[in-house]
């Protein structure tokens, strides 16, 4: 009790009860004792467990921030590494730029002693008996020429027969290398020719591909072969214009396409009728076509053609487009090394259905773009044309064995007469010559005042055993993607022998059921489609030579098909191929592809093909386009430092005159004079691209010598420009070249004595 005093053991200490503080309160060592205890619990040592926790926070803490002072460090270090590898990349860079400037100014000194010498050897090698009319002297160009369409290389017109304007008599035929039986009108080459060829092997271009060991020689030459037609369309599909996606991208005025009448395909493509899938559409077909698209085709042939009698459906062969067409029917009628009369200029890809197939060759028909006569018209082909060019060949021991006849024609759209058209039937019955008629713009005439009449419509035909008339839906239906090519020949072993070739060339099953139930709606054919298509093609025509006009620019004025046939020879730097191709490369920079005459194996250079079948916004920009590259051009030529070119001006300078006695109507358009005769050109060629093409390479066909006797200082001039606008230096000096063919070196080391002596 408070007061008392207590004792007690406990272990032999004696424990007594707290005094009570004076003021009655609590104990003084109670309060004293707590104080201590509070004051104590701050210093007093943690617990392990508590302690330890502490401690491996703090460790990772730290271990945390040493990781990350770490990476940050490292990251520095490899963006210096980096900083410094590009630096050194970019040093690199300029120090080989440097050696190949330095590499460019010493083998273009090499080069061009080797032509001087080899210009030398070859005129003391030349023929100097007399010629025939027939067979013009050939200059050394020529000759140079000859060893380069020997070779398998790409040539920048894609043409494997082609022959210099001035001597038609020559190398039609002769690219695959095989010999023909020397004529007396046409020597061998000497032996410094083929010495010179051995050299000129060497200058296939950088962009050719190499010899692949997995390749035969056939496929080897199939690999290589690439002309002006694909690479621009190459190039077109590598940056294709978009409105919104890629607008900056090229434009393509160059390859013949309607894209004029989507809206109206769309809304017929997608009908209940099209859709159907039977399984017959699913298996193999007859290889001539199912049986009710032939009917289909017989049936459309027969009323747009104007037949006089109903066509047989089991004379129609269809296959997977015209191409497949052309290169079916040269195998079947040809041997190899055999050849198909053809007018030039031509649709430049039928070299390559005809050649890279069946070895079929063409023997062109040269067709002058001036008018010969009162009743002649530029590029007039005539049956006395046709004569002259079959006894050439005969001369040369070629053997003819077809001609081919493209009605509307590509790329003049002309337009044969019935007349016209039974003339040149009537040569080849003379001569035993299959006629392949090509009749694929048929519907897209589109003035009113102009009548397309086919072969088909002609009562008699001359010899219908050897008339094959060739029709598709590319054209006349805008519908190029939808690969269907016809073909009606009453030659019943012709299209036994095309049935055999047929599995190569099918076309898919749901597709021929497209076409059958197109072809099958007349209604829509002739009050929608056909009308509102050619008010549009006739519209986009229009204004495209309206433009043409207002530049002063001359062109073919034909009513059929997608383009116009114009004459740029004002604005080539020279008037050679050389030139044109240069003025093409000009357009590509300034994002505008169009087709270049050599592309058609035009005799004489500066013509263009120039496609309108396309939205009037996009049509629009490419005629800017077409103004801002011929306005570089111009501003060239006029520079202080050009020098005067009268060849070229003289001839853009001609006026093509308006036939007046021409019964369709179809002249040429010349509504500006042409510069004067002392126009300027341009002094160099243009810069290089970027990704530089095949076609700039140093080649030079025989149709690139506008003139039989070219000076040694052309050549050069030209030399120089090929040199500067390429890269095969690098890649195809003498050295290089020896390690697949080592006479190459011995060949360079001779010419180059004998060009130092």
């Amino acid at each position: 009790m408070p007061g008392s005093t207590a004792t007690a053991k406990n272990g032999g200490d004696i424990v007594q009860p707290d005094q009570p503080s004076k003021d009655g309160g609590r104990p003084l060592t109670s309060v004293r004792q707590r104080k201590r205890r509070w004051a104590g619990r701050g210093s007093r040592p943690c617990d392990g467990a508590r302690c330890g926790g502490q401690r491996g926070l703090d460790k990772a803490l730290a271990s945390f921030l040493s990781w990350q002072q770490s990476a940050e460090e490292r990251l520095l270090s490899l963006e210096e590494t980096r900083l410094e590898r590009e630096a050194q990349a970019e040093e690199r860079r300029e120090q080989q730029e440097e050696r190949r400037a330095e590499q460019e100014r010493q083998h273009e000194l090499r080069l061009l002693s080797v032509f001087a010498g080899a210009l030398a050897a070859v005129r003391q090698g030349a023929p100097t008996s007399a010629t025939t009319p027939y067979d013009p002297p050939i200059s050394p160009l020529a000759y140079l020429s000859t060893s380069l369409m020997t070779t398998n290389a790409p040539s920048a017109s894609s043409s494997l027969s082609q022959h210099p304007p001035e001597a038609p008599t020559t190398q039609a035929t002769s690219t695959a290398g095989t010999p023909k039986s020397p004529t007396p009108t046409s020597p061998p080459p000497s032996k410094a020719c083929q010495t010179v060829q051995k050299a000129l092997a060497t200058l296939r271009g950088a962009d050719t591909p190499g010899h692949s060991v997995y390749l035969s020689n056939r496929g080897n030459g199939i690999r290589r072969h690439q002309g002006i037609l694909q690479e621009g369309y190459a190039q077109y599909h590598a940056d294709k214009h978009h409105d919104v996606d890629n607008p900056n991208g090229i434009l393509n005025m160059g390859t013949s396409e309607n894209k004029l009448c989507y809206d109206l395909l769309h809304k017929r493509l997608t009908q209940p009728d099209m859709l159907h899938i039977d399984p017959s559409l699913l298996q193999y077909p007859d290889w001539k076509g199912h049986s009710f698209l032939r009917k289909e085709v017989a049936r459309f042939l027969s009323h747009y053609c104007g037949c006089l009698r109903p066509l047989n459906a089991d004379n129609v062969v269809v296959m997977n487009g015209c191409g497949s067409l052309f290169s079916s029917i040269a195998a079947v009628i040809c041997d190899p090394e055999d050849a198909i009369l053809i007018p030039t200029p031509f649709y430049g890809v039928i070299t390559e259905d005809l050649h890279l197939y069946s070895g079929v060759k063409l023997f062109h028909v040269p067709l002058d773009c001036e008018a010969s006569g009162k009743d002649s018209r530029p590029f007039h082909l005539t049956v006395a044309k046709l004569e002259e060019a079959l006894r050439r060949a005969e001369r040369e021991g070629v053997i003819i064995r077809a001609v081919i006849l493209v009605n509307p024609h590509n790329p003049l759209a002309e337009v044969y007469t019935p007349q016209e058209m039974t003339g040149f039937l009537e040569f080849a019955k003379r001569h035993e010559l299959h006629a392949i008629v090509d009749e694929v713009y048929m519907l897209t005439v589109f003035d009113e005042s102009v009548v397309f009449h086919s072969v088909l419509s002609i009562d008699r035909l001359p010899d219908p055993q050897r008339t094959h008339v060739m029709w598709g839906i590319s054209k006349d239906f805008a519908m190029a993607g939808i690969r269907v090519g016809t073909l009606y020949t009453e030659n019943r072993d012709l299209v036994e022998a095309l049935d055999k070739l047929g599995a190569f060339h099918g076309v898919p099953g749901p597709t021929q059921h497209q076409v059958a139930q197109l072809l099958r709606d007349r209604d829509w054919i002739s009050e929608e489609f056909l009308p509102e298509n050619r008010r549009r093609v006739q519209a986009a025509h229009s204004y495209l030579t309206a433009q043409l006009r207002s530049m002063g620019i001359p062109y073919l004025h034909r009513p059929a098909c997608f383009y116009v046939w114009a004459d740029l020879r004002k604005y080539l730097r020279e008037s050679s191929f050389a030139g044109e191709l240069s003025l093409w490369r000009c357009f590509i920079r300034h994002k505008v592809v169009l087709s270049c005459g050599q592309a058609f194996s035009c005799s004489t250079p500066g013509w263009f093909r120039l496609v309108f079948t396309d939205q009037l916004h996009r049509l629009e920009l490419g005629v800017k386009r077409l103004r801002e590259a011929l306005k570089e051009v111009e501003d060239k030529a006029a520079s202080p430092n050009s020098g005067h070119s009268k060849e070229a001006s003289e001839e853009s300078s001609q006026s093509l005159k308006k036939d007046s006695d021409d019964s369709d109507n179809t002249a040429i358009v010349n509504s500006t004079p042409s510069p004067s005769s002392d126009r300027l050109k341009e002094k160099d060629s243009p810069a290089p691209d970027a990704a530089p093409l095949a076609s700039e390479e140093f080649v030079l066909l025989d149709c690139q010598t506008s003139k039989p006797t070219e000076s040694l200082d052309s050549l050069i001039d030209t030399l120089k420009q090929e040199i500067r606008s390429s890269d095969w230096l690098e890649k195809n000096t003498p050295e290089l070249s020896a390690g697949e063919d080592p006479e190459v070196l011995d060949v360079f080391r001779d010419l180059l004595q004998r060009a130092r002596k």
